[in-house]
Formats: C-alpha cells, sequence, structure tokens
C-alpha cells in the first residue's frame, strides 16, 4: 500500500480487500468491547477546508478508539487560511504530527500536502474524489451481500466525487458497474476513459447512460447522491430540473433484483435524489453505510500509520 491515500487508484485490489478484513476485524472487536490501540501514542490532523458531519466525527472518534490523538485543525484557524503555502504548512506539520487527513476542493492540493510531506496524507474528500467513502460502501455491500465480485452495481445521479471513486474502486474489485447521469452531468472522459480501462482488465461490464432504468435493470445494488454537492448550492435550481427522471423511487428499484440495497453517502434529500418510502426501507442500510466510515477509515489509519 502507497504511504498515503488521495485517490482510489492508489489502491490495488489487495490493498481494498486487506483494508475491508481489518475492517471487519475491528468493528467486531469495539462490538464487543475489545481494545485495539494499535496507535497508541499517535496523532492525527484533521484539517477541514469544507463542513463535515459523518468525516469529522468517524475520524476523531476512530482515532481515539485506536489510542490516539486527533487534532481538528480549521482552515480558518491556520495559516494556509491567511495564504502560507500548502508545501509550507506540510513540511510544519510534517514535524508535529504522524498523519494528516484532509478534506477540501482541490484535489491538487491534497496531492500537494502528499509531496510535500513526510507523513501520511488521507483525502477525507475533494471535489474529484471520495475514496474513504467509497470503502466504506464496499465494507456495507460485503456485509449484506457476502461477497463483492460479480455484482452489479448502479450509481444514478451526478457524475460527481462520489461517482468517479465508485468508477475505480468497484470495477477494481470486479463490481460490474453502470452510471446514470443526465446529459452534461456525466463523470468527466478521464474517469470514463479509466472505466473502461479497469473493466477491460478484470473482465467485468462497465457503461455509462443517460439511462436510469436502463442502469438500473438487474441491479444488486442502487447507490445515489445528492444532485448539487458542497460548492454548486448556487446551481441547485438548475440541477432538480435537469435530473428529473433520475429520483431513486419504487418504480425505479422494481427494475432491480428483488434482494437489491440502496446506499446513499448522506446527507440525503428526500424527494429529490431519493423517495423518502425508499430511504426508509433500505434505512438500516444506509446508516450501517454511514457507521462504517468509522471502521473502514479505522483501518485505513492502521494501515497507513502503525
Amino acid at each position: 500500500m502507497n504511504k498515503d491515500l488521495l485517490k482510489m487508484s492508489n489502491l490495488s485490489k489487495e490493498d481494498i480487500l486487506d483494508i475491508l478484513n481489518l475492517a471487519d476485524q475491528l468493528k467486531y472487536e469495539q462490538k464487543h468491547g475489545i481494545e485495539h490501540h494499535h496507535l497508541k501514542g499517535k496523532s492525527l490532523g484533521l484539517i477541514f477546508e469544507k463542513s463535515s458531519t459523518r468525516t469529522r466525527v468517524s475520524f476523531e472518534v476512530g482515532m481515539y478508539q485506536l489510542g490516539g490523538y486527533p487534532l481538528f485543525l480549521s482552515s480558518k484557524d491556520l495559516q494556509i487560511g491567511r495564504g502560507e503555502p500548502i508545501q509550507d504548512t506540510a513540511r510544519v506539520l510534517s514535524r508535529y504530527l504522524d498523519g494528516i487527513m484532509i478534506r477540501t476542493f482541490s484535489q491538487k492540493e491534497v496531492e500537494t500536502l502528499a509531496e510535500s510531506s513526510s507523513i501520511p496524507i488521507i483525502n477525507g474528500l475533494t471535489d474529484d474524489e471520495h475514496p474513504c467513502q467509497i470503502l466504506a460502501d464496499l465494507m456495507t455491500i460485503r456485509e449484506n451481500k457476502k461477497i463483492l465480485e460479480g455484482l452489479n452495481v448502479a450509481y444514478i445521479g451526478d457524475g460527481n466525487n462520489m461517482a468517479n471513486s465508485l468508477i475505480v474502486g468497484f470495477l477494481t474489485v470486479g463490481m460490474n458497474l453502470s452510471i446514470a447521469s443526465p446529459t452534461d452531468y456525466s463523470p468527466s472522459n478521464y474517469y470514463i476513459e479509466k472505466g473502461k480501462e479497469i473493466s477491460k482488465s478484470m473482465d467485468v461490464n462497465f457503461r455509462v447512460t443517460t439511462c436510469p432504468k436502463e442502469a438500473v435493470k438487474n441491479a444488486d445494488v442502487v447507490i445515489t447522491d445528492v444532485w448539487a454537492s458542497m460548492g454548486q448550492e448556487d446551481e441547485s435550481a438548475k440541477r432538480i430540473k435537469a435530473f428529473q427522471g433520475f429520483k431513486v423511487d419504487s418504480q425505479l428499484m422494481k427494475l432491480a433484483k428483488n434482494d437489491a440495497i440502496v446506499l446513499h453517502c448522506l446527507p440525503a434529500h428526500r424527494e429529490e435524489e431519493i423517495s423518502t418510502e425508499v430511504l426508509e426501507k433500505h434505512s438500516e442500510i444506509i446508516f450501517n453505510e454511514a457507521e462504517n466510515r468509522l471502521h473502514a477509515q479505522k483501518a485505513i489509519l492502521v494501515k497507513l500509520l502503525k
């Protein structure tokens, strides 16, 4: 495994499965009151330029449960908020901390931080990728379906960071993937070409379509996300119009397999990208998915910091 987790392509299939296996073990130990202080004496800096519920709480609690010390660092409180080059911040924090998780807008900023840092850097979300969420999703799917290889997955919605990381992560572990997005909102050509490349090497199916019904047909797993991500709030009205017909509702789910599960990384905008009926029907799995951010990220931390 690489020194850093900046994007899903940093991980091989073996890396992903190793993380999932460790996450399962850590979850079992936590549920049974077994302490696992693998990172006793270690410190993790948490840099946030984007607001967060699940990312902040899961990383802080996870580091604490591993015996380490999490340190919340708002960009407003750091000198990078006043113009200090990210390279200088990286070199300073490398002398204080054992690792950094950053949640920000620019993928380039995360990669520059990693280039200038001597400690592991974890991407907690950028506009391009969301690898920690994808690992939690894979963990949740395997808990429910017992396998990953050969499953049919449909993603319905914006070709955003979630879609990008899904393409790389899900195809890498041998899942078939269909992405349905409105015209002009599909994933970038880079990720579509990356998906074609991985699907060919893994001998799995990958397609991008503008038809949600086509994508969901015979799906084992259906995934959706908000139509307007953070930083796109001023596009909300335009996007709601463009995404009409892309709601994951009971009618659409009739085309999936009878035992299909639904995932949503949250927060959800009910009656936009997902109906209240479908969300509540699959709420146990969706909120387990949110919980699994904790366990998957603890596994990432152990792999990178121990």
